[in-house]
């Protein structure tokens, strides 16, 4: 699993970022796949958003699927960006802890990687977030980003 930081303002911790995909990808049952998580900084979300969804504004995570690509041997599910900066704004607008807002985005990027559309499915890929986020993987040890400068 590659994770990649390409902003300054939160700080990420690679390695629980790591072991919190591996846990949501183990009680998926799809532990057999290779993903990457990028972290980008709110001006690059801006641009990735127009660009791939015709959208003028930052967003807090996009999915990207490739096809049947395969990295050392494994199929390659695909790569999410996340935006720290977003999701911290969205954490206070409702209120949530940014932290699990972040841990949120990234399943809501792996469910989407696994073909889960909220916008289509009559609630499936919802339902299952939630379940997910009550369970022990959600709940990973280890901080996947840190608690100054995420407010």
């Amino acid at each position: 699993m590659l994770v990649l930081n390409k902003q300054r303002r939160i700080r990420i911790h690679t390695r629980a970022v790591r072991s919190f995909c591996d846990r949501v990808m183990r009680e998926l049952r799809v532990e057999s796949r290779a993903l990457s998580v990028v972290f980008v900084g709110e001006r690059r979300m801006r641009e990735l958003n127009r660009k791939y969804r015709g959208r003028p504004y930052p967003t807090d995570v996009l999915s990207f699927s490739y096809g049947r690509m395969s990295v050392d041997g494994r199929r390659f599910l695909g790569e999410i960006v996340v935006a720290p900066e977003v999701a911290r704004r969205g954490a206070s607008r409702s209120r949530e802890n940014p932290e699990r807002e972040v841990r949120k985005l990234m399943l809501h990027g792996i469910l989407h990687l696994l073909g889960y559309d909220h916008e289509i499915d009559d609630g499936e890929m919802d339902r299952l977030q939630e379940r997910l986020m009550r369970g022990r993987a959600f709940g990973a040890p280890g901080r996947v980003a840190s608690t100054r400068g995420i407010r």
